[in-house]
């Protein structure tokens, strides 16, 4: 059989602009360059005509036989054209962008490359995912590009809506990657499709705060438009919404969900509520009008909130009593976000909630959190809290395994302790401590007193520390917990997150001795240094981690992390020099110093600028 080395035309590079009605432009320049380059722009503007399907040729006994064509379209390999479709920030397309390719598709003149980019033969599909009874979306990218490329080599005949000839499955499929506002754009497109988006099983409604004030009233009007024509029949994966609290147009929201969570099923829904002004001009008497004005809305939509299973909050400052009220009505609810949202300065909020799984806090005014009862939650985050002895009291929280803390410590702060602090949480395995650069609020413990609260402590981030702080003090965790696994610290000066722009010279070190002379730890096997510089503070903390774990077998050492808007923001800081190694000889000379010391562990040593 005769062969070809001819090669295959291939679409490479990432579509980042979406194709709107306004920017055609800019589209085209991202993507006309990529067809070009892959031989196939004549084909799409039809300069070019579509290459055979089949070429006669002759075998080797000369006899005349029948072979694909290799310069035909079906010959394109499909994983080349992928953004990076492995990865979660390319989930919202299979192919490039979903919706400029539909879109090209429709309008272009020749159509035949964008029908085999598309089309999905039906019986290849059901057979892929077992006689079609599984659903295409809950097929990974792989899978289905790969299906991609066992295309069905039959022409289109209906070149005046090509769209039409798509199942509807495929299709949903690929509306349900992008926003929910984009897919009922593209619906226009084919009388066929009007219908779908009351099929999706994903709405989401996700827009930019100066998007939202564009458009004005969309939300309400799409969210009601597809909800109420829905078939019960078919489950809400998910819902998902933002919005302005505009009284009007909340309640035309709520009555909506509430209406469709009293006849569908819904597996998870979210209202994520922005405020017409930001944090940043927010005062405390716009914060009360907002807080009131949310009350309102949960007392007049109780049906909508409570099936929610999300809710994320900000710029409000409750009663003492609204936000338990709240948790009281959204039963269902097992995410909760409160940003710049408290009870009043010095006010102490009481959590208690029987489904609650993740809880986040930012900025508010809370003088005590106190997690009473949570049987189910498994992540709490706490973002700068006031100064305060107690900023969060662990109750029942059997469930609790990821703690997250970040604060600026000025030179009022207290001093947390990490054992009285995680004195009801020994479930804690993840642990992330941000100090913003600025002086260390957690104070070090004997192994003795701490160690009952970090026995299942596997992973352990320390971000934000100041440069000019020696950082060996960070050892006292690492004996409090035996079964630590990853140790990660971040030494940057970040001026965009720092608080106070004061000399370094006003931070003092941490004292910090160990108790015992030459600790060992068994199971600690990655060490990971952002901001490594080759000093003897670095390099001396190195030397003893490595000393100290006898099993490590990864340290990874990264150069100082670099900010543009720290630049932009405070021009006339001066920045460190950074002593990071650049050449093999200072790599092989560093590697030898801090390796030397160890008779039993010899981990591999990454240098990663």
């Amino acid at each position: 059989m005769a062969s070809s080395s001819t090669s295959t035309p291939t679409l490479t590079g990432q579509i980042t602009e979406r194709l709107t009605r306004s920017n055609y432009i800019m589209w085209r320049t991202q993507i006309a360059p990529q067809l070009r380059g892959a031989g196939v722009f004549g084909y799409v503007d039809g300069s070019i005509p579509e290459p055979a399907k089949v070429v006669v040729t002759k075998d080797k006994d000369g006899k005349e036989e029948t072979i694909p064509n290799p310069l035909h379209f079906s010959k394109i390999r499909y994983h080349d054209i992928r953004a990076s479709s492995h990865r979660p920030a390319a989930a919202t397309g299979i192919l490039l962008d979903a919706i400029s390719l539909l879109l090209l598709y429709y309008y272009c003149s020749n159509l035949s490359i964008y029908h085999r980019l598309l089309i999905l033969p039906y019986t290849q599909l059901k057979k892929s995912v077992g006689n079609g009874e599984a659903r295409l979306s809950e097929l990974p990218n792989d899978v289905l590009l790969n299906i991609l490329e066992t295309q069905s080599t039959e022409a289109a005949t209906n070149v005046e809506d090509r769209l039409s000839e798509l199942p509807n499955d495929l299709l949903l499929n690929i509306l349900e990657r992008v926003g929910t506002l984009d897919a009922v754009r593209t619906c226009i497109l084919s009388k066929k499709m009007h219908k779908l988006p009351t099929m999706l099983s994903q709405i989401v409604i996700d827009l930019s705060p100066r998007d939202l004030i564009q458009m004005d009233g969309v939300v309400a009007h799409v969210a009601d438009k597809i909800l109420s024509t829905r078939s019960p029949q078919i489950t809400v994966r998910k819902l998902k919404l933002k919005f302005f609290l505009v009284p009007s147009r909340c309640l035309s929201i709520g009555k909506s969900v509430g209406l469709a969570m009293a006849t569908q099923k819904f597996d998870a829904a979210e209202f994520e509520i922005m405020t017409l002004r930001d944090n940043g001009c927010c005062t405390d008497a716009h914060r009360l009008v907002f807080a009131q004005q949310f009350n309102d809305f949960v007392g007049d939509c109780p049906d909508a909130f409570s099936g929610l299973t999300r809710l994320d909050l900000r710029n409000m400052r409750f009663g003492e009593s609204d936000i338990p009220n709240i948790l009281s009505t959204c039963k269902q609810l097992e995410s909760l976000s409160l940003f710049e949202c408290d009870g009043g300065v010095c006010s102490v909020l009481h959590v208690e909630h029987a489904r609650l799984v993740e809880f986040v806090i930012t900025f508010g005014e809370f003088k005590t959190v106190v997690l009473d009862r949570l049987p189910r939650l498994q992540r709490m985050t706490y973002n700068i809290w006031p100064c305060g002895e107690n900023p969060l009291v662990l109750g029942f929280v059997p469930q609790l395994w990821k703690l997250s803390l970040t604060k600026a410590n000025l030179s009022s702060g207290k001093i947390l302790n990490l054992s009285k602090l995680l004195d009801n949480a020994p479930t804690v395995s993840d642990l992330y401590l941000d100090f913003l650069s600025e002086k260390i609020w957690v104070q070090p413990e004997c192994p003795k007193v701490l160690a009952p609260v970090l026995a299942k402590l596997r992973f352990l981030n320390l971000d934000h520390l100041p440069e000019e702080c020696d950082i060996t003090w960070t050892l006292f965790l690492l004996e409090a917990a035996p079964y630590l696994e990853e140790l990660c610290i971040t030494v940057w000066d970040h001026k965009c997150r720092m608080e106070s722009q004061k000399s370094i010279s006003e931070k003092s070190d941490v004292k910090w001795e160990p108790s015992v002379p030459h600790f060992k730890h068994k199971k600690l096997v990655r060490l990971i240094i952002y901001g490594f510089q080759s000093d003897d503070n670095f390099i001396g903390y190195v030397r003893r981690v490595i000393q100290a774990a006898v099993n490590i077998r990864e340290v990874s050492l990264h150069d100082r992390k670099v900010c543009q808007w720290c630049f932009e923001k405070f021009p006339h800081l001066e920045v460190r020099p950074s002593s990071y190694p650049r050449t093999s000889e200072e790599l092989d000379l560093l590697r030898e110093k801090m390796t030397a010391a160890s008779a039993t562990a010899s981990p591999f040593i990454h240098f990663r600028s």
